[in-house]
């Protein structure tokens, strides 16, 4: 009799212990953060996790009663490792959502898993327009390209640019930048005078730069991939085109706040266009900035970082209006047509394309308390990716 009551009292307590763990486990939301945190696109993954990692400690880890965990992990921007990271969090982990992904191909190489699965992909940095429609669960948090290289294009046929050369890196996002410059810039009436795609990995920019001079522009136009610019810069300096009367407009992955230091006085004048710069006006960017520097002395914000901060306020927003449901058409549903204030200014998800609407701001590089900063003198506001509309 003793033994038979031993043994309901041991049943029991497995019994409670499994179901509180279980209920543990149901109350538990885990989002796996996949990026390049080692190679030569490391800055990017830096500034998403140190941004997303912000955004909890300034938010706490539980939401809608759920306790948030983040996975991160290095899928050393290689497409075969982001895929196998992806089907591995979602099958082993049991994730609710995917986020992170620095470059296109990366991005591209999870929608499968997005697709299949049916879980929410947050693409925090990525920026080609195709992105989005590889799974119906992708949002987007970070840019597209032809948001920038649109504004760019419009901004310099109207002031005093008649004459341009576009190097863009020979990828995805560089050939959509390299369109969406053209397309806007000769429709405002500029004159392309030449054009160069640039290798991806280990790039060398000199024999492109000296193609460039000879065909005289007014501006070489430029994208290179966030973590480039400084590489670009140095090659620019050493063929004396900073003292050419060339001038240099770029899309914002140009002048990353994050290396824009390295640059050096070369940098100044530099015209850019982008969603987000260190030095945004406002109170909100200025609290970001300083909660995110003093959680990093040795960096600071750039744009990267906000796709991050965002894409976690999406996700805690889309839990809290689900109630903490977290099937993947719940969580879906809640982030298509989001509004928020962010860093960057006012922000909105389109629920037609699941692609971030925001301002494109005008930027020049300037030296402010000893610094380089992309400092904004124009807004074009409520910038919807063109790609699409354009359809």
């Amino acid at each position: 009799m003793q033994r038979r009551n031993l043994f309901k009292v041991v049943l029991g307590a497995s019994v409670l212990a499994l179901a509180a763990n279980a209920a543990f486990a149901q109350e538990t939301v885990k989002i796996g953060l996949i990026l390049p945190m080692t190679g030569p696109f490391a800055s990017t993954g830096k500034q998403i996790e140190a941004a997303a990692k912000l955004y909890m400690a300034e938010n706490g880890d539980t939401v809608a009663g759920k306790k948030i965990e983040l996975i991160v992990k290095d899928d050393t921007n290689v497409a075969d490792t982001t895929k196998r990271l992806a089907q591995e969090l979602v099958v082993n982990d049991g994730v609710k959502v995917i986020a992170g992904f620095g470059l296109t191909p990366l991005a591209l190489a999870a929608a499968p898993i997005s697709a299949q699965a049916k879980v929410p992909q947050i693409v925090m940095a990525a920026g080609t327009a195709i992105i989005t429609e590889r799974s119906p669960y992708i949002v987007r948090t970070s840019f597209t390209l032809p948001q920038k290289a649109s504004v760019m294009g419009n901004w310099a046929a109207k002031n005093g640019i008649g004459k341009a050369f576009s190097i863009v890196a020979d990828f995805a996002p560089g050939h959509d930048s390299e369109k969406w410059f053209k397309d806007s810039y000769t429709k405002a009436g500029g004159t392309m005078v030449g054009e160069a795609r640039v290798p991806l990995a280990n790039p060398d920019f000199a024999s492109f730069l000296q193609r460039a001079a000879d065909a005289k522009p007014d501006a070489i136009f430029v994208f290179v991939p966030s973590g480039q610019g400084a590489t670009f810069a140095k090659q620019f300096v050493e063929r004396g085109l900073d003292k050419s009367g060339i001038k240099l407009i770029a899309t914002g992955d140009l002048p990353d706040d994050d290396i824009l230091n390295g640059f050096g006085d070369a940098a100044l004048g530099l015209i850019s266009a982008g969603p987000y710069s260190t030095a945004h006006p406002g109170a909100k960017n200025a609290a970001y900035v300083a909660a995110f520097k003093k959680a990093n002395p040795s960096m600071r914000p750039n744009f990267m970082s906000v796709g991050g901060y965002d894409g976690m306020h999406l996700i805690y927003e889309a839990l809290k209006k689900t109630n903490g449901a977290t099937d993947g058409d719940a969580l879906l549903g809640a982030m298509k047509g989001l509004s928020f204030e962010s860093p960057r200014g006012p922000v909105t998800i389109d629920p037609a394309t699941r692609d971030i609407v925001q301002n494109i701001y005008l930027r020049k590089v300037e030296k402010k308390d000893g610094e380089l900063y992309n400092i904004e003198f124009a807004t074009v506001e409520a910038v919807k990716d063109p790609d699409k509309a354009s359809r």
